[in-house]
Formats: C-alpha cells, sequence, structure tokens
C-alpha cells in the first residue's frame, strides 16, 4: 500500500472550550450579586411585552421554544412585572331572572363589591325569612284585618237587612243556605212560623192541609222577589272578591313595608339601574310568592285528617334571590394573572351544573353555574400549554369563539346533551382577556397552515431560544443566576471552579463552542445535584469536583443500554473494527437518543459494486428500514458520481449500501459520506482504515457539510477504542464545519493530548478519502483524465470497465463483423441491439 498522506489534526485547544476559573473574577458566588432580569430570549422578551402592550383584538401571544427553556418561568415573571400597568377588573355576578328563569341575568361590580351585594342580599333575604312570618301575625297586621272584615260584614248584613225588609209580612221570610264554604241568601214560604221549602209546601197543598190559593199567591211574590235577591248575591259576591283584593292589597303592602325597608340599604349602596331594575323585580315576585312565604315556619294539613307536615323549606324558598358570585377579584391588586395547569373544557370555560331530582329528572339554575379560568382571567392574563388543551374535547373551538367574539357564553360541554334537562342560557360575558399559549414551533406551523383564524387571534409569537451567545455579559449573567439559585433553593455557595465547570456543561448542551444553553431549568437541577455531592463530601462550596461527579450519575443513572451495546461490541457479537483495512468497509457514526441521554456508536458500513443497470441500491430503503432523510443522502451520492466520473461516458454499475447488524429504523444524512467512500473504495479495490470512524453528509460537489450529534459520535468511537486497546493512530473523521461544535469530555481531550486518540477535520471527500487509504484523490487534468495511481484514477477506469463490460454482455454472437465478445472500437449507443 502507498505511504499515508499526513492529513492536519484538529488542534487540541479546538476539542473542548475550557473556562478558566481564574477569569471569572470572584472566589464563589456569594462575591456576586443574583440575577433577577430574564437572560438570553431577548427576541422572545421583546416580542412578548409588545403583544402585551397591544390593546387592539387578537393580540394574543403563542410562544414557541423547545421545552426546557424556561417558557413558563420567564412568562411568570414578565406578567408579574406588567400586574401593576392595569387597573383590577369587576366582580362578576349572576342573579336569577324572574321572567325567564332559563336566561340568567349578569351583574357586573368594582372589585369587591360583588361580595357585598352578595352579602347585601343574603341579610336581606334573612330579614325577609325571619319578619316576614311575624308581620302576618302582628296586632297591626290582625287589626287591619279585622277593620276591613268589619267593614265587609256591615255591607253584607245590610243587603241581608234589605231583603228582610222586602218580605216582612208577605208570608216570606229570608234564609240562609249553606253551599259548601258559602253562605248564599234564599226566600222561602213561612208556614206556622216556620220556613218551607217550596216544595214541601207543594206536597202540603196536594194533601189540601194548605190553600193553593195562597201557595200561587207566595210562589208568585217568591219568584219576584228571587230576581232581587239575586242581584243582591252577585253583589256579596262582587264585595267578597272586593274584600280579598284588599286583603291581598294589605297583604302586599304590609310586606312591601317591611321589604323595602330592609332593600333600602341595598339599593342605596348599589344604585345601578340594572341592579335597581333586578331588586324591583325580585320584589314583585316575592309578592307573587306571597302565599308560600307566609306559611314559613309553619305546620301545613297533611293528606291524613289530623295529620300534620312541616311547612315549605325557607332556603329553597329564598335560593331564587340570592346572588352567585362568579368571579370575585375582591383580594386582587391589579389584573389577575391565572396559570391553568390542567386545562379541561371546565377547568377553561366553567360549567353549569345539575341535580338530580326525586322523580328522576335533572334540575339546574342560576346558581349553578360556575366559572373557569377564561372567565376569571378576565381584565388579566391566562397562561395555557396548548398541546394540553387541544386534546380536550371541544377546548380549542371555544377558545377560538371566545377569544374572536371578546365573549363568552357559559354552558356545559356535554355530548349526551340529548338526555339533559332543561338547559340555561345565561347573559354572555364581555371579554377582555390576554390568552398565552405555550406550544413548540411545529404545532405552531400546523395550526398557521391549518386553521385560518389561527392569524386572526394570536397575531404575536414570542419565539424562545435555545441559546444564547457567550460573551462576557453572557457568562457573568448566567453566574449570577447560579447565586440566585443557590439562594433560592437553599444551596451551598459555588466556587469559581464549580461555576466554570457548569459553564462548560452549558456549551456542551448549547452543542456550539460560541453559544451558552438558555435551557435554565435543566442547569437548576444540574446546581442541585452538584449541591447534593458536595453534602456527602461535606464541603462548604461546590466545586469542579462535585459538577463532575452530578454528570457521571447522570449518565450512569441512564446509560444502561450504551454499556450493554458496549458490550456486545467487546464480545464480538456486533462487529465493528478498530485496526487492519479492509475494501468496501467503513466505520460510520450513529447517535442512540433515548430522550433523555443522548450517545454514540460505531456501525459498520459496507459496499458491493458490479456490473449491471440498477445503480446504487439502498438495502435499508429496500427493506422499508430507511428514513426520507437517509434515502436522499443516498440519492446524492449517484449525483456526486454523475459530476465526478459520467462526463465521457454513461454510469453502468449495480452498488447495494448496507449498515451491517442494523435492525431498526435509520434515518439522517449524516452517512452520506462515509457511504461514498465504501462505494470509491468498493470500486477502485482500495481498502479503507477501520481504525478511523467517519461522519459527515456530502452534496452533489463532494463538500463535506456539518452533522449533528458530533461529541457524541467522537466519544462513542473512542469508548470502542479504549476498549479494544487505545493503538494512538485511531480516531474520527469529521467535517471541518464541526469543529466549532466540538465540546469533548475531558477524558477524550487528554487521550489526544497525550497521543492515544485523533481528531481530523476534512472539507471534501478528496481529503476525506486520501486519509482513509493514504493514497492521492486525484485531480483531473486538461485531457480530462485523472491523475494516475490516484483513487479518482483508479474508480473512474473501473466505471469505464464496467461499462464497456454491459456494452459487450449486450451484443450477439455475429455482431462486429463476426467476432464474438469483442469491441467493435466503436462509441456503444448504450442501448442492447
Amino acid at each position: 500500500m502507498a505511504q499515508r498522506k499526513k492529513t492536519p489534526k484538529v488542534p487540541v485547544e479546538n476539542l473542548r472550550l475550557k473556562v478558566d476559573p481564574s477569569k471569572l473574577g470572584f472566589k464563589t458566588t456569594d462575591d456576586i450579586e443574583p440575577l433577577t432580569d430574564i437572560i438570553g430570549q431577548q427576541r422572545g422578551v421583546e416580542a412578548f411585552r409588545f403583544g402585551m402592550g397591544m390593546r387592539r383584538k387578537g393580540y394574543n401571544i403563542f410562544v414557541t421554544g423547545e421545552p426546557g427553556t424556561g417558557r413558563l418561568s420567564t412568562v411568570r415573571q414578565l406578567l408579574k412585572n406588567l400586574n401593576g400597568e392595569r387597573e383590577t377588573p369587576d366582580d362578576l355576578c349572576y342573579v336569577n331572572n324572574f321572567k325567564k328563569n332559563e336566561y340568567p341575568i349578569l351583574l357586573r361590580f368594582e372589585a369587591g363589591q360583588g361580595n357585598k351585594f352578595k352579602k347585601a342580599m343574603q341579610e336581606f333575604v334573612e330579614a325577609v325569612k325571619r319578619e316576614a312570618p311575624q308581620l302576618f301575625e302582628s296586632e297591626e297586621y290582625i287589626q287591619r284585618k279585622n277593620e276591613i272584615h268589619e267593614a265587609h260584614e256591615k255591607k253584607v248584613m245590610s243587603f241581608y237587612k234589605a231583603i228582610e225588609d222586602k218580605v216582612k209580612d208577605t208570608g216570606l221570610v229570608m234564609v240562609r243556605m249553606q253551599m259548601g264554604p258559602y253562605q248564599r241568601p234564599d226566600i222561602v214560604p213561612l208556614v206556622d212560623n216556620e220556613p218551607k221549602r217550596m216544595i214541601q209546601l207543594e206536597e202540603m197543598v196536594e194533601n189540601a192541609r194548605f190553600p193553593r190559593e195562597e201557595f200561587e199567591r207566595l210562589k208568585e211574590l217568591r219568584e219576584k222577589i228571587k230576581h232581587e235577591v239575586d242581584d243582591i248575591v252577585q253583589n256579596i259576591r262582587d264585595l267578597n272578591q272586593e274584600v280579598n283584593k284588599k286583603h291581598d292589597e294589605v297583604d302586599r303592602l304590609m310586606f312591601l313595608n317591611l321589604a323595602e325597608e330592609h332593600m333600602a340599604p341595598v339599593r342605596e349602596e348599589f344604585p345601578g339601574e340594572k341592579v335597581g331594575d333586578y331588586l324591583d323585580s325580585a320584589l314583585d315576585n316575592m309578592v307573587e310568592n306571597l302565599d308560600v312565604i307566609k306559611k314559613l315556619g309553619k305546620s301545613m294539613q297533611g293528606p291524613m285528617p289530623g295529620m300534620m307536615m312541616p311547612g315549605p323549606d325557607p332556603d329553597a324558598l329564598m335560593r331564587p334571590y340570592s346572588v352567585n358570585l362568579l368571579v370575585d377579584n375582591s383580594e386582587q391588586e391589579g389584573p389577575p394573572v391565572i396559570i391553568e395547569s390542567y386545562p379541561t373544557y371546565r377547568n377553561l370555560f366553567g360549567s353549569i351544573d345539575r341535580t338530580m331530582e326525586r322523580h328522576g329528572g335533572w334540575h339546574t339554575d342560576f346558581s349553578r353555574i360556575n366559572a373557569g379560568s377564561f372567565v376569571k382571567a378576565n381584565g388579566g392574563y391566562l397562561v395555557i400549554n396548548l398541546m394540553d388543551a387541544i386534546m380536550e374535547p371541544g377546548v380549542w373551538q371555544t377558545l377560538k369563539r371566545s377569544l374572536k367574539t371578546e365573549k363568552i357564553e357559559i354552558e356545559t360541554y356535554d355530548p349526551y346533551y340529548f338526555i339533559t334537562a332543561i338547559g340555561l342560557k345565561p347573559e354572555p360575558i364581555d371579554m377582555e382577556v390576554k390568552v398565552v399559549v405555550l406550544g413548540d414551533n411545529r404545532l405552531y406551523q400546523l395550526l398557521r397552515y391549518y386553521d385560518q383564524d389561527m392569524a386572526k387571534i394570536f397575531k404575536v409569537r414570542a419565539d424562545y431560544e435555545s441559546s444564547m451567545d457567550r460573551d462576557e455579559d453572557a457568562v457573568n449573567q448566567v453566574a449570577r443566576f447560579i447565586r440566585h439559585e443557590a439562594e433560592r433553593d437553599g444551596l451551598r455557595p459555588f466556587a469559581a471552579d464549580g461555576v466554570a465547570a457548569v459553564l462548560e456543561q452549558s456549551v456542551r448542551m448549547a452543542g456550539r463552542q460560541e453559544k451558552l444553553t438558555t435551557a435554565f431549568p435543566k442547569l437548576s437541577d444540574l446546581l442541585a445535584e452538584a449541591d447534593h455531592f458536595a453534602s456527602v463530601d461535606k464541603a462548604d462550596t461546590v466545586g469542579q469536583e462535585h459538577v463532575r461527579k452530578a454528570l457521571e450519575a447522570r449518565v450512569h443513572r441512564t446509560n444502561q443500554i450504551e454499556e450493554r451495546i458496549q458490550e456486545m461490541i467487546d464480545r464480538g457479537s456486533l462487529f465493528v473494527d478498530t485496526d487492519g483495512e479492509k475494501v468496501g468497509q467503513v466505520n460510520g457514526l450513529a447517535v442512540y437518543s433515548l430522550g433523555d441521554y443522548a450517545f454514540g456508536k460505531p456501525s459498520r458500513i459496507t459496499a458491493t459494486t458490479g456490473m449491471g443497470k440498477a445503480g446504487i441500491i439502498n438495502i435499508e430503503r429496500e427493506a422499508d428500514m430507511s428514513g426520507p432523510t437517509h434515502n436522499k443522502g443516498v440519492l446524492i451520492l449517484a449525483g456526486y458520481l454523475r459530476e465526478m466520473f459520467a462526463q465521457d461516458k454513461p454510469i453502468s454499475l449495480s452498488a447495494s449500501l448496507a449498515f451491517e447488524q442494523s435492525y431498526g429504523g435509520i434515518d439522517g444524512d449524516s452517512a452520506s459520506s462515509t457511504e461514498l467512500y465504501a462505494l470509491l473504495s468498493s470500486l477502485s479495490g482500495i481498502p479503507l482504515r477501520q481504525d478511523i470512524a467517519v461522519t459527515g453528509s456530502v452534496n452533489q460537489r463532494g463538500e463535506v457539510q456539518p452533522i449533528g450529534g458530533v461529541n457524541e459520535k467522537i466519544e462513542g468511537f473512542y469508548l470502542c477504542c479504549k476498549h479494544a486497546g487505545l493503538t494512538g493512530d485511531q480516531g474520527v473523521m469529521v467535517p471541518e464545519a464541526n469543529v466549532k461544535d466540538l465540546m469533548l469530555l475531558p477524558e477524550v481531550v487528554d487521550a489526544v493530548k497525550d497521543g492515544k486518540f485523533n481528531v481530523w477535520s476534512v472539507k471534501t471527500i478528496a481529503e476525506g478519502i486520501e486519509l482513509l487509504t493514504g493514497v492521492k484523490a486525484g485531480t483531473m487534468n486538461k485531457s480530462g483524465k485523472y491523475t494516475a495511481n490516484s483513487v479518482f484514477r483508479k474508480v473512474n477506469d473501473r466505471l469505464l470497465e464496467l461499462a464497456e463490460g454491459l456494452r459487450d454482455f449486450g451484443k450477439g454472437p455475429n455482431d462486429d463483423n463476426g467476432k464474438t465478445g469483442k469491441s467493435s472500437g466503436k462509441k456503444s449507443s448504450g442501448k442492447k441491439k
């Protein structure tokens, strides 16, 4: 094999960013001020404040960003700072609509007045329950009733006296006939000083016991007088009705005097027109139900004689006059800020409860209307996690409708509404609420694309970033953040080297050396875990070793699968070579993500080539184990081959690519350069180094492009080499564009520094193939030929050989002037004859 070309290695200082504790300017975090500001989210914070400042319709805020970037805590802090800029919203009450019970009335009061109105109405109702029964037993009431009754009796007696005067000395007499509960006057003959009915007197005439002439005279006289008696009877009936009206009027007037006396303070304290109308209707309804109110506290005759039953329930009777205080802002200072962590329909938009009656039906009324977070946040701010909310039936539609109309009508979301009882339709509530929803970018884009209302109701997007620029100011702010967390959670102060270790981990989490992560909740967890190890060591401060122990413990808790895979590699169950050379075989690098932990491991990639027209066959794709991004990466390889080797001939080959011992799905294009190296090796016949693992995507021009997870990939191959034995020649080849992303573990950096491991960076496929083979890649001269004995020359020759072989294979036995199996020297059209 030709002598290997020496490729520049990545300098050790570029493998990991090192934070110098001595340059932080403090010994422990006790020497600096705690952080009170929001850091790393300038774009999102500016957008949020803009949305909060807009009072126009539709300027609600959609906060996007990755979970763990502190979106909720930031929103909570921003809303707390803005809380004093607006007034406290009104209290909301529902009261009974006495004309139409199914349409409860909404009353608004200044903050704190709603509760006072409710108590005032309670006091009024209690006064009525207490004093109304006494009123109708008072001496004044009885005296006024007796006066009416005596006046009535006098008039009735005068009517009776007039009738008696009419029949005096006529042989007729007036008697009072009992007809049910009433007495009716009647005229009958008087025989032997004894009143007789006409039918009795007629019998006496037939038996000759009474003169017929006298009978006829009495009969005629009775008929004549009876018409006048009937008129008098009608007058008595009218008089009775008038008396009953007077009794009712006395009851109404005396009750109204009592009620108005107790209601006067309510009217005086709450002078609004709508409140006054409600109080008037409440009094009118009480008067209509006065007969029942009069029975409060009294026993009633039961269905059996002598059986007594209790009177009406005072609480049930007076419930229609109570007040349902829907929203009470009496203890609220400024606009409410509600964070609804369980955004079901009921919790967000309220409900109308129902009770089952004795006969099995359902019943509800205005007092069973309940407010949800959306209504409670009226005049303020509501924060919800949209993914949680959008999964609940009816929530998204109701939220959209309420934000578009700026009104809400409380109802119960009930899919089985057809079996429920009569429902309520409460008066709609005018809404002025800023809704802040938290979601990821994918959900935001989906809603923008599929829901035309999205742009109307969420006009502001506050996009939170996962990282921030690493500059001196940001470093100082992170240090102050550590001080704030330590002070808040009662942690030990962090030493300067401990802060440096946290900063280095922040860079690693950000994935770039010039960035720091904004996933402060995760950093906060790391601080608490490091403090735990400091307590185990009984240290006064949290140092670098405690942060390192916390990170190692975190990995140990989650890397069981990584260890099992490494065990399979060590015992030879998974084939991974870390030394030697092979044709068409190379070590690719993959990242396994377990959700809370990611690690890299090598995977053998092989390529085989032969004559044919099938092109490049992606075995993973044929087995339905390849994702679209990986498929695209393989298709790019064909474009690269055409660009490099098909300018003077067709590409006529069949090649297959495979991830050996891969039994799960594969996606991503980070192995496309690796697959291309294996393909070039198979075509050229030049072996590839097995002590180098490769990662990087490639474009059709042969440029090696950056990939993700570069740190995990390097560390994964390093671990394999460590277990197999470090030789000093092993290493990983990465795209040059990824050098700024390197933040390797200290162990790997030390191995590179000691010459036991290597990290190379390449820009092009040509650089990579030279490192892997030790042979020049080759350049094309003016005549269109690649450099002699180069990799590309051998690939080109092999492709030409395959093209000619395929052409000759397709010819018949008598072609080319009777010659068989030989070329005529003419250019082939590439078609079979």
